[in-house]
């Protein structure tokens, strides 16, 4: 018995059969439940005549569609794994991604093929290579490799036995190391997410709307809204790229009443606004996540009649672990808010014990939405997950009241535009460059961004290198996103007396903070 995600649209295409799933933004085609479990079961058998068995990873290189849904329900369905790959990674860490995972087929856009070419000839596991048209290609009708695909399976459902235990989606987090690890979600953990996720505001049915625009990709887009509204019989509009402008029109057009976005995306909505003329009556609820969001965007929107909420999760938590009610959202601003339904929270010293209510240590997170490990790494899963806790690395405390605010990042995290960008990764990368000696990346406040990556650097003797030299040559190495936007020389780094780097003098400096985490 299928007891997966794929599921959830063979229950849904009986019970809502002729409701629209899934919206093509750009073209306005609708998708019903009905006709989603009939391609989901033509991909799924397709894919099973490719070779795809249970456990096999299939990758997705793409933008936003509902094509993209479509994979990962098909793949689920299968009882294989998808793995979702951020599509502004450089080649090289494309080819990291599909090699670890151990990917037998990738879907990518159209238009990310240099990418997606350049990371194959380095990616031997790779068998199937799958193109999705654009958005605009779609549009003109062009279906291409991927509709070709559909057509070539049965509409039959495909049955095998799935496992709520089973892992269903590798995530790709970036890791303290330099490397990214694979966080393996399991059918379980989105469900009792969609069931946390119930819980925001006035919780979610069958005649709610949201827009998926921030990158399916990402846990953040796909676990806050896209995977509960598919379980419960709602309508999502998914839009290829976030424009405010786009944003707006999809979400008057289509009378939208829920919507996630991460901080900076509802900054852009909140100015584009006043002067677009856009009818928001019907979205009673917005929900930000990935960092703080400004106040000044939090009052701007309830100013619009929307009940505005905070929730904080991580890829590891599916993502949703803690939320701020409506009405506590400025009262406890830079609160994070309280533990969701079915979580757990504790605060645990360096040797796991509890601390005092008031005092520092680090969040540590148990419950069924929790992530099942990191791929094919036991020692840092059971690192991570000691004493049956999901350490997060977030060094936090708790007042009186049950709020969690969040105080520091143990992993010196920076956060930008809802990307997760970790110092050691690009450190790393400017390490390579033969000018450089030291550097030490930080993260400052950014009103359009909420941080931007700063990198401070102390060069050889007698080097001639430009900042925009140094910037660029980073670039063609790492993601746009996580190349340094500020760069600074400076001779000598801070030190403690046992040589550690002190960031937060380094913070304290060009950011006018110690502490990593700023609203």
């Amino acid at each position: 018995m299928d007891h997966g995600i794929g599921n959830w649209v063979t229950v849904q295409s009986v019970r809502n059969g002729t409701r629209a799933a899934l919206v093509d933004a750009t073209s306005g085609a609708v998708t019903t439940y009905r006709d989603l479990e009939a391609r989901t079961n033509r991909l799924a058998d397709a894919l099973s005549h490719k070779g795809v068995r249970r456990g096999d990873r299939v990758a997705m290189l793409t933008l936003n569609s509902p094509q993209m849904m479509e994979v990962y329900l098909a793949t689920a369905k299968l009882g294989a794994i998808g793995v979702p790959v951020n599509f502004r990674l450089s080649p090289r860490e494309v080819a990291y991604v599909l090699d670890d995972s151990g990917a037998i087929v990738l879907f990518s856009s159209t238009n990310l093929a240099a990418t997606a070419d350049a990371a194959l000839s380095d990616s031997p596991s790779v068998r199937h290579h799958v193109t999705i048209p654009t958005a605009a290609e779609r549009a003109a009708g062009d279906g291409g490799e991927y509709e070709a695909l559909v057509a070539a399976g049965s509409s039959e459902r495909v049955v095998r036995d799935v496992a709520e235990t089973d892992v269903c989606v590798i995530m790709y987090t970036s890791g303290t190391t330099g490397l990214p690890k694979g966080a393996m979600l399991t059918h379980r953990n989105f469900f009792y997410n969609a069931i946390n996720g119930f819980g925001f505001g006035s919780g979610l049915g069958r005649d709610d709307v949201t827009v998926s625009a921030a990158p399916l990709f990402h846990i953040g887009a796909l676990g806050v809204h896209t995977l509960p509204f598919l379980y419960i019989g709602a309508c999502t509009v998914i839009t290829e790229a976030f424009t405010p402008g786009g944003w707006l029109e999809a979400a008057e057009r289509y009378r939208i009443t829920k919507a996630f976005n991460v901080p900076a995306m509802w900054a852009a909505i909140a100015q584009a606004l006043p002067g677009s003329g856009r009818d928001l009556s019907s979205l009673t609820f917005a929900v930000a996540g990935g960092a703080p969001c400004p106040i000044p965007v939090i009052r701007a929107l309830q100013g619009q009649g929307m009940a505005f909420t905070e929730g904080f999760g991580l890829t590891e938590t599916s993502p949703i672990a803690a939320c701020l009610a409506p009405e506590d959202v400025l009262e406890h601003a830079g609160s994070i808010g309280r533990p969701v339904n079915h979580n757990e929270f504790r605060i645990l010293d360096e040797e796991d014990r509890d601390v005092p209510v008031g005092a520092v240590g680090e969040l540590c997170i148990q419950g069924e939405n929790v992530f099942v490990g990191y791929w094919d790494r036991p020692a840092e899963t059971a690192q991570a997950m000691r004493g049956g806790w999901f350490h997060t690395g977030d060094m936090a405390r708790v007042d009186e009241e049950g709020y969690y605010t969040l105080v520091d990042r143990k992993k010196d995290m920076v956060i930008t535009g809802g990307e997760n960008v970790y110092p050691i990764e690009v450190e790393q990368v400017i390490y390579e460059h033969p000018d450089v000696t030291e550097v030490a990346v930080i993260g400052v406040p950014d009103e359009q961004w909420g941080e931007h990556v700063t990198a401070v650097v102390v060069l050889r003797a007698g080097s001639a290198l430009t900042i925009e030299q140094l910037q660029a040559w980073t670039r063609e190495r790492i993601a746009g996103f996580k190349a340094p936007r500020e760069i600074h020389f400076i001779d000598e780094l801070p030190r403690n007396a046992t040589g550690k780097i002190l960031k937060r003098r380094l913070r304290e400096q060009w950011a006018g903070t110690s502490s990593q985490v700023v609203r």
